[in-house]
């Protein structure tokens, strides 16, 4: 295996990745897709220290902003009374002896006038009228008053502390919605941000140490040192004018962090040539999520998780791949790691990919199909619909493709997985996918938190729902060498004896039965990957013939139509 030299740098796909994707909305969008499938609404607010006290005016604030984004979102029409009597149980979770109880208490004339009991035991401690249906702000300061009663009256209420309070609001109202949407606290979300974004600014530099010297380890594609063109295993000779011989690891990484924007000098040096100054800003610089390798003259793409730039580093790869045979593409054996002007294949590891950005995956989709729907979303608010369209070019030049997923492979990753077979532009090898065809949108809480919504469901271009069916593939491993070995033998002789579960799958439209789900699934059952699907994948891309059969395995868009 030959890991791939950050020799190819131009940016020309920057602009490509934008002229490729093209969104056809069913309804205006005001956003952004983010991460998980998700949608934020604002800028991450500043985080804020958790208070382990109780603050009732920040509490209400959250409650407030937090019922009126769930309100208009979810996939289900819920009224705010609902979500407030379900996240009210999250007292009890926390201290059994504390419940909450809704009863027609009072009587005035001929109407009945409904009121919230908070109860410890069988003392009242808190009495108070029930909000019109849909009042979110008396029915968020009628919350915090619940909280602030059982934070006074519940010794283990304020052991668990006041962050507590809201967490296990949100977790219980959400025990009734779906297994996605969720609410983060200020630390957690901050950190996740940090996932998706990055964190401080950095030039996107791994060190280590060599001697006395310090050592370029590896360069994240996304990074300002990847576009200036810094390559692994280069002397870092100085940064800023400080020399770095002598110096630890740890602190000359640390030489390279700092606020965004601002300027910073490398002074490197290839082995045996003198030392070059190179300027560049730091950035933040999320986490690189795509590995790449070639095995003989096929180019390998690990993905594990789509961020804000795996599209980019996705596109970076494959132009290296395309443009081959440069003098900076010799490995340390003399032999070039990528050669010609179409690789012989391509391979997108996608197994354990929990996903994560669904633009991101989209316009991943758009790098190796020519034109096509890569996905359509639905859900109940009208910005939540869209059909995801995309034309521009295969910048591959129709290289054969084959995808690698498992029983982790979920969401954003599930969508480029269908997307890419359904248009019959790839093969897909392994089992049968984790199913989550669910999209979160994002909404920022004035405490640095974040809630994250379910509002709308995903739709393979073919027509069927990605939730719960997740993607049969057109290979199977997960039932045994003997039915691999029978299935290769078919698809060499023209045939798949995927098919009839392929299009079964595909033949599925929501709403799909529990039943139905299992009895599609079991064709092919979810599994944890192994050698079997890469060595699979090689046997198909050396076939041809068995190539051409386990794409036709998937109906044409003509025999499935969209609805």
């Amino acid at each position: 295996m030959t890991s791939f030299l950050p020799h190819f740098r131009e940016p020309a796909h920057r602009s490509l990745l934008v002229a490729f994707l093209i969104i056809l909305t069913l309804s205006g969008m005001d956003g952004v897709a983010m991460a998980d499938d998700l949608q934020a609404v604002s800028a991450p607010p500043t985080v804020m220290a958790q208070n382990t006290g109780f603050d009732p005016s920040m509490t209400r604030e959250v409650l407030g902003v937090a019922l009126n984004f769930m309100a208009p979102r979810t996939l289900e029409a819920h009224s705010v009374r609902e979500f407030c009597l379900w996240g009210l149980d999250g007292l009890t979770a926390i201290d059994p002896g504390l419940s909450v109880t809704e009863t027609p208490a009072r009587q005035e004339g001929d109407h009945h006038t409904p009121e919230m009991l908070v109860l410890q035991g069988q003392t009242v401690l808190l009495q108070r009228p029930v909000p019109a249906e849909n009042d979110r702000t008396a029915w968020a300061a009628l919350v915090t008053s619940a909280m602030m009663t059982a934070w006074d009256s519940s010794a283990v209420i304020r052991q668990a502390g006041g962050g507590a309070l809201l967490q296990s609001f949100f977790d219980e109202l959400f025990n009734h919605l779906d297994p996605y949407s969720r609410y983060l606290g200020p630390a957690p979300a901050s950190a996740d941000r940090t996932r998706r974004t990055g964190d401080t600014g950095s030039v996107g530099l791994t060190l280590a140490q060599e001697g006395h010297s310090i050592i370029v380890a590896a360069v994240n594609a996304n990074g300002p040192a990847w576009e200036a063109g810094v390559n692994s295993g280069q002397r870092l000779v100085a940064v800023n004018g400080k020399h770095t011989r002598g110096q630890g690891v740890t602190t000359v990484q640390s030489w390279l962090d700092g606020d965004e924007h601002s300027p910073v000098s490398l002074e490197l040096a290839d082995r045996g040539r003198q030392p070059a100054i190179l300027k560049m800003q730091r950035a933040l610089v999320p986490p690189e999520t795509v590995f790449a390798s070639t095995e003989g003259q096929v180019t390998v793409l690990r993905v594990a998780s789509f961020s804000t730039e795996t599209a980019e580093e996705i596109s970076q790869y494959l132009d290296q791949a395309v443009q081959g045979d440069t003098s900076d593409d010799l490995t340390s054996t003399g032999h070039s790691a990528i050669s010609g002007k179409r690789p012989a294949g391509v391979i997108i590891d996608l197994r354990g990919d929990r996903g994560g950005v669904l633009q991101q995956a989209v316009t991943t989709a758009a790098l190796m199909l020519d034109h096509g729907v890569a996905v359509t979303t639905h859900g109940r608010n009208a910005q939540a619909n869209h059909i995801w369209a995309v034309q521009g070019g295969d910048i591959t030049k129709g290289a054969p493709i084959v995808i690698l997923v498992d029983g982790r492979t979920a969401s954003a990753a599930e969508i480029l997985a269908a997307a890419l077979a359904d248009h019959r532009r790839a093969v897909v090898v392994g089992s049968e996918t984790l199913g989550k065809g669910l999209v979160q949108v994002i909404g920022q809480m004035p405490n640095g938190g974040e809630l994250f919504v379910t509002w709308s469901r995903n739709q393979a271009p073919l027509g069927w729902p990605i939730q719960g069916l997740g993607i049969m593939p057109q290979v199977c491993t997960s039932r045994g060498k003997d039915y691999l070995d029978a299935q290769m033998a078919a698809l060499k002789s023209g045939s798949a004896l995927q098919t009839d579960a392929v299009r079964q799958a595909r033949s599925a439209r929501y709403p799909v039965s529990v039943a139905q789900i299992l009895s599609i699934r079991k064709e092919c059952p979810a599994a944890v990957g192994g050698d079997a699907d890469m060595e699979t994948a090689h046997r198909l891309l050396a076939s041809p013939a068995a190539y051409k059969a386990a794409l036709e395995a998937v109906p044409d868009e003509n025999s499935a139509p969209l609805h």
